[in-house]
């Protein structure tokens, strides 16, 4: 899902639908197309993507024979990796190069808190839930909050029920699936002390990951572009010593290298 741009500066996203059954020359042609425009295409998708999606990505940048696409698929519930990828929108308006922009996906992930009110938690499986809220679950009319990242809780929603969110200013967005709740935006907005809220669409991968229909997806993130870009360009960059692409963190998300291993010898004496 592609999020509406916050500024004047956010670059328009390409979403790629029906990747998996299109014809591949298609596919091919669609993303050679992008690779002649811009020069590098970062593809940010759930993991709630069927696998046949998952196949063809690795199929085209394998016949393409492209170190220019950067496949990025997070640990993050559907909603929240649209955030993320709107982040990287905004962050590719700036003078940051295409392997740091792609690496600092995995940075900006740690400043994101996503989560969902579930109205049954019985086939949610993406997030570690005990036997007993999985037998509460089957009590008519129970609700679950749940934070899938960046650590997992779960509680039942009630006048004690809360979650620990971040220890930093941030924004919520929240998206309505088929649960009549307002606990999101009346308690738990609060609680965590965010700075502004706002309401977008459900995203299509959401009741996959969340194992139902019947739920209220949020995420919390930073907005400001100074913010995140100052967040970026703190870390220390190095330079891919096989496709010499500038990097952040320790593998690089073009070519999959990660660096080599010194090894110290030592003279015998």
């Amino acid at each position: 899902m592609a999020l509406p741009a916050q500024d004047g500066r956010t670059l328009p996203a390409v979403v790629l639908q029906d990747l998996d059954q299109q014809p591949l020359e298609r596919a091919l042609a669609g993303f050679q197309t992008l690779i002649d425009q811009h020069g590098h295409v970062i593809v940010v998708y759930s993991q709630a993507v069927p696998e046949a999606v998952e196949r063809r990505l690795h199929t085209v940048r394998s016949l393409l024979e492209s170190d220019r696409i950067a496949l990025f698929r997070p640990d993050l519930p559907p909603l929240g990796i649209a955030v993320l990828a709107r982040q990287l929108r905004q962050l590719a308006s700036c003078d940051l190069s295409p392997g740091v922009l792609a690496s600092a996906g995995r940075l900006l992930t740690h400043y994101i808190h996503a989560g969902a009110v579930l109205g049954s938690v019985t086939r949610l499986d993406r997030v570690p839930v005990g036997l007993k809220s999985h037998a509460k679950s089957w009590v008519p009319g129970s609700q679950f909050a749940v934070l899938a990242h960046p650590e997992p809780q779960l509680a039942r929603i009630g006048p004690e029920a809360s979650l620990t969110g971040p220890e930093f200013g941030t924004w919520m967005l929240y998206a309505q699936g088929q649960l009549n709740t307002d606990w999101v935006s009346a308690t738990l907005a609060p609680s965590w002390n965010v700075q502004g809220l706002r309401e977008a669409t459900l995203p299509a991968e959401s009741a996959e990951w969340w194992g139902t229909g019947r739920l209220v997806e949020f995420c919390t993130y930073l907005p400001d572009l100074s913010v995140l870009y100052q967040l970026v360009t703190s870390v220390r960059q190095s330079v891919c010593h096989w496709c010499g692409i500038d990097v952040i963190g320790d593998r690089c998300v073009f070519c999959s290298a990660t660096p080599p291993v010194l090894e110290n010898h030592s003279a015998a004496g």
